[in-house]
């Protein structure tokens, strides 16, 4: 094969990493995803505590797998599909917007997006954090679940669109609705539907239409907002924003009205 030409796009070459101190960086520039996150890999197992990567446009699995608390992954531009999937303690900062399927069923750890993301966020995810400044897609929060200690954390800074907390299981998932350029609600339709455990926090009002028949919506009470408040704080310093702004609107608590909405339809 030769290595020089395009593959999908993409130069099947290792990039140049450039190693100082306990910091790798890698230039991504129209390197293939497969020996990026190689080089990546090699970083970190290598003993590297900071790993930068330069010029990502698409690369898809960044951070997927790696088992590494404490490891920071910087990524500048736009990374693609997956981010973090599977993820086990590093922290993640993408510096631009990300794609689709961030923190697909990561365990532990922390994303930051500095941008807008894409579709199912969080799928399955059942620890760790996503934090992303804008707007997001469809099926964001889609089958997230906790399990005793382990409780996964989103908060998502713009509006949403439809199935937002599809068929949740566990876990906490915020929609502020402040930040980026999405027109429309607050929320698409079908929030919440088939959820059956967790709690969604969106900043604001939303009419019944938009809520799954299998949610209950409250107004959320100072109780509710003193557990929120911590992880809106973090969030807050994470992406530079006045906490003070976020909490001077009430916001409406989701919760699911049965544990197993759709039991009916089997015959066990």
């Amino acid at each position: 094969m030769d290595l020089t030409a395009p593959f999908e796009g993409y130069l099947k070459v290792a990039p140049k990493v450039t190693v100082k101190g306990d910091t790798a960086t890698i230039e991504a520039r129209d390197v293939y995803y497969k020996e990026m996150n190689e080089a990546v890999r090699a970083a970190v197992g290598s003993g590297a505590k900071s790993v930068v990567i330069r010029d990502v446009n698409g690369q898809r699995y960044i951070g997927t797998g790696i088992k590494a608390p404490g490891v920071r992954i910087e990524v500048h531009g736009t990374p693609g599909n997956d981010l973090a999937m599977f993820m086990d303690g590093p922290v993640v900062e993408v510096f631009g917007n990300a794609q689709d399927g961030v923190g697909n069923t990561m365990n532990a750890g922390k994303v930051i997006v500095h941008g807008d993301a894409g579709d199912v966020l969080g799928y399955g995810m059942r620890g760790g954090r996503v934090f992303v400044r804008g707007d997001v897609g469809y099926r964001v929060g889609i089958h997230m679940k906790a399990y005793e200690g382990n409780v996964p954390v989103m908060v998502c800074g713009g509006k949403a669109r439809d199935f937002f907390g599809e068929y949740m299981a566990g876990g906490l998932l915020v929609l502020l609705g402040m930040f980026g350029g999405q027109e429309g609600p607050l929320v698409g339709g079908y929030c919440g539907a088939g959820m059956h455990g967790g709690t969604i926090y969106l900043r604001g009002e939303v009419e019944s239409w938009q809520v799954g028949k299998e949610c209950g919506i409250f107004t959320a009470t100072d109780e509710d907002l003193a557990e929120l408040t911590p992880v809106l704080e973090e969030y807050c310093a994470d992406l530079d924003v006045d906490i003070a702004e976020v909490l001077s609107a009430p916001f409406t608590k989701l919760v699911p009205v049965s544990h197993r909405p759709y039991g009916k339809l089997y015959a066990y």
